[in-house]
């Protein structure tokens, strides 16, 4: 029976207070994410992660010191490893810290497989994520000499289990909403884009407005007052609107309570733990907001889980075509 490793690719987060600075040098000299030459990007990096990293690391001391994002990916893989099978194993690469790509590279070679199936935990496809731990996991691949038919699902923004999974989530929230005097609000966050990035054709807002009709459509009754909001901006640049601040304000002059349901993130960390349920949450009382709930990211829900593994099985059911030939996802 072909042995088929799974490649689930995420963001990653540091591990202690040390490994603040070096991750985000790591994210921010990545050219996906500043699109300048080397001489002139790498300098930058160096100065953008000395001047965050003492806010980054008051963050992660909220999170007791480091990102849960590492341990939350793993009981990912351990969900997915028991659908799948023992014929299959999940291995998982970081983009910005440890287990790095080239540390997951060289385990999948080492487990000798038949087949790899790279699946990044990004439901939305963007340039700045999905496309750029492709890109290093294919750079890594051909410099160890990882040899061997590789699939790749490059977005999912509309899984049946993925939506059923949020909608569920959604729906429990709703239902708690539903007791309070005040009428609500769901605003679906995603992480925001610098609009550049958009306009040079970047997929993702169109993606993560699909995602958002699809759980509105799979929602019974469907609510009449919703919205997408982005979260997360960083620096100068415009980005994609409106931003999660800007709704939160709307919502308090308007006195209508919020729901609130990350879309684009698949397991908690600072974004939700700390941005979401703390920062945001501040800013709604600050505005009077009646009340501001946040629904769960989908984690290992086991319908987000059935979703995945749909989507492996899907792609490594055609794995007896030559190598080479990759494989998208709607």
């Amino acid at each position: 029976m072909a042995r088929r490793a799974v490649v689930l690719m995420n963001l990653g987060g540091p591990n202690s207070p040390a490994a603040v600075r070096p991750f985000l040098y790591n994210l921010f000299s990545d050219r996906a994410i500043i699109d300048l030459p080397a001489p002139l990007r790498l300098p930058l990096a160096w100065l953008i992660a000395r001047a965050r990293s003492r806010l980054a690391g008051e963050i992660y001391a909220h999170l007791g010191g480091s990102s849960p994002l590492l341990a939350n990916t793993e009981a990912q893989a351990r969900a997915m490893e028991d659908e799948l099978g023992p014929e299959h194993r999940c291995f998982i690469a970081m983009r910005y810290w440890h287990p790095l790509t080239e540390e997951a590279v060289a385990t999948v070679k080492e487990w000798r497989p038949d087949e790899v199936v790279l699946l990044p935990l990004y439901p939305q496809f963007s340039t700045t994520t999905t496309a750029s731990s492709l890109a290093a996991w294919r750079e890594e691949a051909r410099r160890q000499h990882l040899a061997c038919p590789t699939r790749e699902i490059s977005a999912y923004p509309t899984e049946p289990g993925f939506i059923a999974a949020l909608a569920g989530l959604i729906d429990r929230v709703l239902a708690e909403a539903a007791g309070r005097k005040a009428p609500l609000r769901l605003l679906f966050s995603a992480h925001g884009l610098p609009l550049k990035i958009v306009r040079k054709g970047d997929p993702y807002p169109q993606q993560i407005d699909s995602t958002a009709r699809a759980i509105i459509a799979a929602l019974a009754p469907p609510p009449t007052d919703w919205r997408v909001c982005y979260q997360s901006r960083v620096g100068p640049l415009a980005w994609l609107g409106p931003a999660v601040d800007e709704e939160i304000r709307r919502a308090g002059r308007d006195r209508v309570g919020i729901v609130i349901a990350p879309i684009s993130f698949v397991s908690e960390h600072s974004e939700t733990l700390v941005e979401l349920d703390r920062d945001y949450r501040r800013l709604a009382e600050q505005c009077g907001v009646p009340f501001y709930l946040r629904v769960p990211a989908v984690g290992t829900d086991r319908r987000f889980i059935a979703g995945l593994v749909r989507l492996v099985r899907g792609e490594t059911s055609r794995t007896e075509e030559p190598a080479g030939k990759a494989a998208l996802a709607s």
